[in-house]
């Protein structure tokens, strides 16, 4: 008989869950809206897009393209552009964040990356059934080797929900990002200037059949 593995066991929220280095920056990470105005090195945002591509797509297409951008000036005027959308943007449903973002967008303040030092855009086929699945997959890998490196991230809607705007679509495809693909969601990327409180685990949302 095989032996079985020998795991470090913790009691979280009512269930046994094991413990190694990996459950661990999946029970650590959060989302961060406070950076530090200090740029992430080279090698660690080269280490951030490679664990992005190496998450699973429908079929092993891999047609996502992760852009990243750590300009300044680039960032900024992609963040007016973002604010100008909002103005005449409307919502297709009432989902608090979407209303929360193009009110919030209103101020001179606001910025919708939280003025992360690294933006990353992931893109993918307009004609493409998974195009927003696979970005996600690849930014749950960033995120986690973002935590696992010492690093904040925070999930970006904004220009998903201006993908069809034609001053930020124009600006996308001058950085590079083809005309024939969707904007499916962005991440903000840095060093943590303030920690985020973990907020508590739903009830009811796992089900467990044997």
């Amino acid at each position: 008989m095989d032996k079985q593995p020998e795991y470090i066991r913790l009691r979280i929220g009512g269930f046994t869950v094991i413990e190694n280095e990996v459950l661990n920056s999946i029970h650590a990470r959060r989302s961060t809206r406070n950076f530090q105005e200090r740029q992430i090195e080279p090698e660690c945002l080269e280490t951030l897009l490679n664990a992005a591509i190496w998450a699973p797509s429908g079929g092993n297409n891999q047609t996502w393209l992760f852009t990243a951008i750590q300009n300044k000036g680039i960032l900024l005027k992609l963040n007016e552009l973002v604010r100008e959308g909002f103005q005449h943007w409307v919502p297709d449903d009432d989902y608090p964040g979407k209303l929360g973002a193009k009110a919030a967008s209103q101020r001179e303040s606001y910025n919708f990356y939280y003025h992360a030092p690294t933006l990353v855009i992931a893109s993918n086929r307009l004609d493409y059934e998974n195009a927003m699945a696979d970005c996600a997959l690849g930014l749950e890998n960033l995120f986690l080797a973002a935590q696992s490196l010492g690093l904040g991230s925070c999930y970006i809607n904004q220009l998903h929900w201006l993908r069809g705007d034609s001053g930020v679509r124009e600006a996308l495809f001058e950085l590079g990002i083809p005309k024939k693909h969707t904007i499916c969601s962005a991440a903000a990327i840095g060093y943590i200037g303030k920690e985020s409180t973990p907020p508590p685990r739903k009830e009811g949302t796992i089900r467990i059949i044997k």
